[in-house]
């Protein structure tokens, strides 16, 4: 997919989450909607057009799954950020990317191109 897809942030640390949307602008993506709050995050996941998610594992001490299962009915792409070891995520996610935090912006930008490659793959769609 060409740079300029729409990308949804999920990520409760503010400052990660400024810092995050200001690499992915970088990489030349675009912030479709942002959220630090599980239901926040579901509301948005149900009216936010975009191409990709980022998503932290964790939210103020709530496992951020129900959004990630969310995402999934969606058939959209998703990346975890997590701090946690990658082998922590549950089975059902285990096809899933993960950022290992702190991550720099190249490793970003590549997982990005990896998980949507992917995913237009297994849709059958041009790459």
């Amino acid at each position: 997919m060409p740079k300029g897809c729409y990308v949804f942030l999920v990520e409760d640390e503010v400052m990660i989450r400024m810092m995050v949307a200001d690499m992915l602008q970088e990489l030349g993506y675009r912030v479709a909607g942002e959220a630090g709050r599980i239901e926040e995050a579901l509301e948005l996941v149900k009216r936010t057009e975009f191409d990709i998610a980022i998503v932290d594992v964790n939210l103020h001490g709530e496992l951020v799954f129900p959004v990630a299962e969310a995402i999934k009915a969606r058939n959209r792409p998703f990346i975890f950020a997590t701090g946690y070891s990658p082998s922590a995520l549950p089975a059902e996610f285990s096809d899933r990317p993960a950022l290992q935090k702190p991550f720099q912006i190249e490793m970003l930008g590549k997982l990005i191109e990896v998980a949507l490659k992917s995913h237009r793959s297994a849709q059958g769609l041009a790459i």
